[in-house]
């Protein structure tokens, strides 16, 4: 097999593949309404389904999930005995955080220094383009050779779980022989890289309360229980000296046993200023894939300008826990969950609430479907072979579906690679990354027809 044609072709559509991406990256779709309109989010759902209508799906729907959000689903027929395979991208991004820190506007696709900077322009609107890219390639060297589902999320970066609940409600829609997830990414640009594990996760929001009002530090400070400082002795306790996450009960001993991350490079990737030391214990592949990792997201106090001497009478923290494979997302949140409670110090009142939770996966490397991707990336990216790696995110449908088509095929890839910095200020996405990944889904999806004939 050649990929000429097809890389030929994805090659002649980026362009286009550009002029799409900056439209879809306009649209503001944080899918929280407290941050940004709810409009933006049904802005962006439509034009994605616009987009698969262009492309001849057939019965594309706009999803109202049980979270309020809407998820964007199309088919397209294949030839008659053609396996099915699903393709997942989601449209809704994360808050651009400071926007005064972007170098570029993040909701406008900016180039610069061979990057497309934007807000989803890898996680993961772009991987929407990529699928589009795929089919289109296919379309014009002899036609898509599967019948393909396509659903794009509204809410994966909220982790409330609205396709995930309508998929269960309706196990019939995305039922597929095979599964692409295109929300991952290469271990480092150039290098062709299937993620084999991700960590599940829980996000929980805690409440301390000590005091019936705020009170002046002068006056009662030293005697008093301020809930501020209450608040950062218990986020405190959830850390050893080392960075070690220290949930009471939660094992933190795994091992990774497969590619490796080497510390140079990952301190590189992770900006670590010099001179500051990384965290945890064993080797980074141990920490950032094997192991449980726990982070305050966010913390309700005061702001330094405008500041009062006061006691704070109560605070709030939102607190993530990333959960490794061989791990129960659930019984890592009643861990934290207890810990919080027990943790709280001088008697101070804690309301412990659950905002998010999802469980870990593992895929299975040694599936057909990894061959077929393997031959594929091997000519998309010429003098490399397929790698395979952890990913220390959380795709929390990716179980949802295991469990719904327990015989389906789970891929995980995309352009999330540590360049892409995604979740941070100046997210960007690498075009070299874009068309090579388009031109490996195609010849993957040609691949993998081949090999259910007969």
């Amino acid at each position: 097999m050649t990929a000429r044609p097809i890389s030929e072709t994805v090659s002649s559509l980026m362009p286009r593949a550009k002029t799409e991406l900056a439209e879809l990256v306009a649209f503001r779709s944080v899918a929280d309404p407290a941050q940004f309109p709810r409009s933006e989010c049904e802005a962006a759902a439509g034009w994605v389904a616009d987009a698969l209508r262009a492309e001849d799906f057939q019965d594309v729907a706009l999803l109202d999930t049980p979270d309020g959000t809407r998820s964007v689903y199309g088919w397209l027929p294949g030839p008659a005995g053609a396996p099915t395979v699903l393709l997942y991208a989601h449209y809704d991004v994360q808050p651009p955080l400071d926007e005064s820190a972007w170098l570029s506007p993040p909701f406008e696709l900016t180039e610069r220094d061979g990057r497309w900077f934007g807000r989803g322009a890898a996680d993961c609107k772009g991987g929407f383009i990529m699928h589009l890219l795929a089919l289109r390639a296919l379309k014009a060297n002899g036609g898509v050779p599967v019948s393909v589902k396509v659903i794009a999320e509204g809410s994966e970066e909220q982790g409330t779980g609205g396709l995930e609940q309508y998929a269960e409600a309706h196990p019939e829609l995305l039922a597929a022989d095979t599964i692409v997830i295109g929300d991952t990414g290469n271990f480092r640009v150039g290098l062709p890289t299937v993620t084999a594990t991700l960590r599940g996760m829980t996000m929980l929001r805690v409440t301390l309360e000590t005091l019936e009002g705020n009170l002046h530090s002068g006056q009662f400070g030293g005697a008093a229980p301020d809930a501020l400082a209450a608040m950062i002795q218990l986020l405190a306790s959830l850390r050893s000296e080392d960075g070690t996450t220290t949930v009471d009960g939660l094992a933190t001993g795994a091992e990774w046993d497969g590619l490796q991350y080497p510390e140079g490079e990952f301190r590189k990737d992770a900006r670590v200023l010099d001179g500051v030391e990384l965290i945890g214990t064993g080797t980074v592949a141990d920490r950032i894939w094997a192991r449980p990792a726990v982070t305050v997201i966010g913390i309700d106090c005061p702001p330094v300008v405008g500041a009062t001497p006061s006691l704070q009478a109560s605070a709030r923290a939102q607190v993530s826990l990333r959960v490794p494979p061989g791990q129960d997302a659930a019984e890592a949140t009643k861990l934290l969950t207890a810990h919080l409670e027990s943790h709280a110090p001088w008697g101070a009142r804690v309301r412990v609430e659950q905002v998010g939770q999802g469980q870990p996966f593992r895929a299975d490397t040694t599936s057909p479907a990894y061959t077929s991707m393997a031959e594929a990336m091997r000519l998309a990216y010429p003098g490399e072979e397929m790698q395979s790696s952890g990913m220390g995110g959380s795709i929390p449908l990716c179980n949802t579906l295991a469990a719904l088509y327990p015989q389906a095929e789970i891929l995980l890839i995309g352009l999330s690679e540590p360049e892409a910095q995604i979740h941070a200020v100046n997210e960007s996405v690498s075009p070299e990354e874009l068309e090579r990944l388009s031109v490996a889904e195609a010849l993957f999806l040609r691949n993998y027809a081949d090999s259910k004939k007969g």
